[in-house]
């Protein structure tokens, strides 16, 4: 296996944990300001802020060591990507910090502030909204270069149906795990309010997530026919996704195993990541990026092979260790301790 694929599916595995543990701690905060403004805080805000403590400061940790990483696997995405998502991406960090910073005020403040509480929903809500977009644009089309100069053509992005079904697929997404893993974290607190509630609105985001990723494949084929080829490739990859959807939101729907409910969740996105990041391949950005041609050399690459793999085995287990002193903690769940 050459250096450019090792790097790769690597840092595709540190977007797919920042996916995951991004999606809980964004969908968390809306829908804590959900149930804020629907009076029903008294029953779910417990259990949210039992799981956003530990869990907060720590959700970017995995979009860090990708972004470095990308850069130093691939240089030439500091150039295009850089120019391009000059906007869009800055527009994201300050979401981030506004999130963080409110977040902080929300829950460490003298008094709760409802206007706290929109701005930390509404940016759970708006960030993956503005990051999305690095993957519309990675679909070709939407980037000009001329005379060394790289732009993002605004219009056709904002007119692109296959940028607003990402947007849309990016945010459903979003309330789809974050309710699902709430529902489970909710069943080890034997919170049987909060867990009817969570579980509600788990079944309920299923439904617009499988139809956004249907219309964004369609939307797909009328942009790039030769991504959509390949994704019709591998069929088999988004079945085996398919199917994990079908076995967690079976488990939800009755009531049982929401611990392996999410587990299926999860491999369900896993599978679709990785298959549409298999389809790709070999660009990053059409036509501008080619993994193979954009590498950097051999030496390099192995040395961030290594630390990122490193890297990598230091996180799983920190998390881990993490999930076990607080979120996994029966006692800590039902908030005694």
């Amino acid at each position: 296996m050459s250096y450019e694929v090792i790097g790769i599916t690597v840092l595709w595995l540190f977007l797919y944990g920042y996916l995951i543990v991004a999606s809980i701690d964004f969908g968390a905060g809306f829908f804590a300001y959900y149930a804020k403004i629907t009076k029903q805080d008294h029953i779910i805000n417990q259990i949210i802020s039992r799981y956003l403590s530990p869990v907060w400061e720590v959700t970017n940790v995995f979009l860090v060591f990708f972004f470095v990483g990308i850069v130093g696997f691939f240089p030439s995405t500091a150039y295009y990507y850089g120019s391009a998502l000059l906007v869009p991406a800055s527009f994201g960090i300050i979401l981030l910090a506004i999130r963080g910073s409110f977040y902080a005020f929300e829950n460490y403040g003298s008094k709760q502030s409802n206007v706290y509480m929109f701005l930390y929903g509404a940016t759970g809500l708006f960030i993956p909204a503005s990051l999305s977009v690095a993957l519309t644009i990675s679909e070709g089309g939407y980037i000009s270069e001329q005379n060394g100069q790289v732009s993002l053509k605004y219009l056709e992005l904002f007119t692109s149906p296959l940028a607003w079904s990402i947007v849309a697929l990016a945010i459903v997404s979003v309330l789809f795990i974050s309710a699902s893993f709430i529902t489970y974290y909710a069943s080890r607190a034997k919170d049987i309010a909060a867990l009817l509630l969570v579980r509600k609105w788990a079944l309920f985001w299923a439904t617009p997530t499988i139809i956004m990723a249907l219309t964004t494949m369609i939307a797909l084929s009328q942009r790039n026919q030769v991504n959509y080829e390949n994704m019709l490739d591998l069929w088999w990859i988004f079945g085996l996704s398919m199917g994990f959807f079908i076995i967690g939101i079976s488990l939800l729907y009755i009531g049982r195993n929401y611990g392996i409910a999410f587990i299926a969740i999860m491999l369900q996105f896993l599978f679709a990541f990785f298959g549409y990041g298999m389809a790709k391949y070999p660009y990053l950005l059409y036509p501008y990026i080619n993994i193979e041609d954009s590498v950097t050399n051999s030496s390099m690459a192995m040395a961030l092979i290594i630390a990122f793999i490193g890297g990598l085995l230091l996180l799983i287990p920190s998390l881990i260790l993490l999930m076990r002193l607080f979120l996994f903690d029966a006692d800590y769940a039902k908030g005694k301790k």
